[in-house]
């Protein structure tokens, strides 16, 4: 693996877990004596952060090119621009599912 490739798979693991933490610490306010699992909801929503940054992963050089031709459009900030873009876009998604009374996570039932 390339040393710029490392750093944008390293850039797209540090995303995911900015989304799971930011998404858990919403539940985590309102429920903090128990664990929390992921819901049905949860789990469409985290496989399509991660097939947002898969698609990320090939088109964000691509259209970096295409928007700056020249080597302006480096492919590591591309894809970490477009890394960036879905953790914000990834925040509102989480706010309309509360909005619509979908949770992500559910309190873990205590025996």
């Amino acid at each position: 693996m390339r040393p710029e490739d490392l750093a944008g798979a390293i850039s797209a693991v540090f995303i995911v877990g900015m989304v799971w933490l930011r998404t858990r610490m919403h539940y985590l306010q309102r429920n903090r004596s128990a664990g929390l699992r992921l819901e049905r909801a949860g789990w469409i929503y985290f496989a399509a952060v991660l097939v947002a940054l898969a698609i990320g992963w090939f088109a964000a050089p691509a259209l970096g090119r295409a928007a700056w031709p020249g080597p302006g459009a480096n492919a590591v900030v591309m894809r970490v621009l477009w890394f960036l873009a879905t953790y914000y876009l990834f925040i509102l998604v989480h706010r309309t599912l509360a909005s619509l009374h979908i949770a992500v996570f559910r309190p873990r039932e205590t025996l």
